[in-house]
């Protein structure tokens, strides 16, 4: 997840087809060449991107080091709905699914089941375990859905939610405080959740805390123990096989915890701004994306009994914040969204070279998700583009889901119960900064993305 972002339930069913479309697509493969004016699909690249110098998110420098918890975030602060040059072009249209060509009918396989509203705040992060879904806002609340409905919820005593992961019965929640909180799911108890700690616990912090050579300098005059995020928890991921839990912080830095007695293993000077994503990856090997405009590719090694994670490689290293990171693990492929509006992506069996990227956002990406032969990135602009991994490494874009009203800043992907070997499909959850989750039913089927028909 990245940086740079009670009042009654109400639960809706759209009344009418949501609108794919949301303009341009275009899937760029290991090419530096600048694409061609042409149909929808091949338009000029410098018109996908927002190139607006007065949007504060485009800008690589942040204020990691100097923001403190609480305090008002770059997402609030920028001009999320200002125009860019991309609405103004004639090639922009928008159109419902009763004006497309009726053998371009592979378009209803995408379709919105329903929308989750809660007016208490902006969703920040999702997490889906089977038929559960885990929401996180600015209102300090998780709540929990069943079946499109409110099932439970739980609260924290402070700190914006940013992010959510699930190992097993416990449930790790990340927030702007620096906190790392730590539930327990009891489904026979009358209330399920239960805190059961926080990360470090307090005997370690403690217990760190009375050794000077235990405290690092964060800041001018300014020093604490290592084991303990001093910003925002930004991302956090989970190596399952290893039993480990990575978190990523605005305080630059990547922190390994054992699950199984909550110890902080390792505390890493992964960046020079703020870590807006970490994943757990293929082979052992850790991914870190920063609003420096790097991403790192970390390795974890043994030394005797204990362990640490080294620096194996950087992917990539450019102005414009590095915003999210999805892996594919089953192609062994990294993507990396960033506040330029692109995907890039990396394939493991070419020794992570550049495989290319996928263009179809008009600003800043702002999640990403991969699940099955599909990618899916949400973005500033509102949309979500679905892309389906083709054999070779070539990407094509299926649809573009529109629907929200404001960004999109998380996204939570689910194998459909209903689908078969021969039509795979995924529930998508898209969390926004407009307080609502849409939900959406994505098959791997379908055509190319094609142009819209005017009427």
């Amino acid at each position: 997840m990245s940086r740079h972002l009670s009042s009654l339930h109400t639960f809706r069913i759209p009344t009418s087809p949501p609108l794919l479309s949301g303009g341009t697509v275009f899937s760029e493969r290991n090419s530096l060449r600048r694409p061609k004016f042409g149909t929808l699909l091949h338009s000029d690249s410098s018109v996908l991107m927002n190139h607006d110098e007065n949007n504060d998110y485009s800008e690589r420098n942040s204020s990691a080091s100097a923001t403190s918890p609480g305090e008002s975030t770059p997402y609030m602060m920028s001009p999320w709905n200002q125009g860019s040059p991309y609405m103004k072009s004639p090639w922009t249209k928008t159109s419902s699914l009763n004006k497309f060509d009726d053998d371009n009918n592979d378009f209803t396989e995408n379709c919105l089941i329903g929308s989750l509203v809660r007016e208490e705040g902006h969703i920040y992060s999702l997490a889906a375990s089977g038929d559960l879904l885990y929401t996180g806002s600015d209102s300090k609340n998780i709540r929990v859905w069943k079946n499109l409905k409110e099932f439970s919820g739980f609260k924290s005593n402070s700190g914006l939610v940013k992010a959510i992961v699930i190992s097993g019965e416990k449930i790790f929640t990340g927030h702007q405080d620096g906190k790392i909180r730590v539930w327990k799911f009891s489904p026979k108890n009358q209330k399920p959740y239960k805190r059961i700690g926080s990360l470090p616990t307090g005997k370690d912090f403690i217990k760190s805390s009375f050794n000077p050579k235990n405290y690092v300098e964060v800041r001018r005059h300014r020093n604490v123990p290592w084991i303990k995020h001093f910003d925002a928890v930004s991302c956090l991921s989970l190596d399952e096989d290893q039993g480990l839990l990575y978190s990523g912080s605005w305080d630059k830095s990547l922190k390994v915890w054992r699950i199984s007695d909550s110890k902080c293993l390792e505390s890493i000077n992964a960046h020079d701004d703020a870590v807006n994503s970490v994943v757990a990856g293929f082979e052992g090997l850790v991914f870190t994306g920063s609003a420096d405009g790097t991403v790192k590719v970390w390795r974890r090694e043994l030394l005797g009994r204990s362990s640490r994670h080294v620096l194996v490689q950087v992917l990539l290293k450019q102005d414009n914040a590095v915003t999210a990171l999805a892996v594919d693990p089953m192609s062994a492929v990294i993507y990396c969204g960033s506040s330029d509006g692109l995907v890039n992506f990396w394939e493991r069996e070419k020794h992570l070279s550049h495989g290319g990227v996928l263009r179809g956002h008009k600003m800043a990406v702002l999640c990403l998700a991969a699940a099955g032969n599909l990618v899916f990135s949400g973005s500033a602009d509102k949309s979500i583009c679905v892309w389906r991994r083709e054999e070779g490494g070539v990407h094509t874009c299926l649809s573009v889901l529109t629907g929200h009203s404001g960004p999109v800043k998380c996204l939570a992907v689910e194998e459909d119960q209903e689908s078969s070997k021969g039509d795979r499909r995924w529930i998508v959850y898209s969390g926004s900064l407009d307080k609502s989750v849409n939900v959406w039913r994505v098959s791997e089927q379908g055509s190319e993305y094609k142009q819209l028909r005017e009427n």
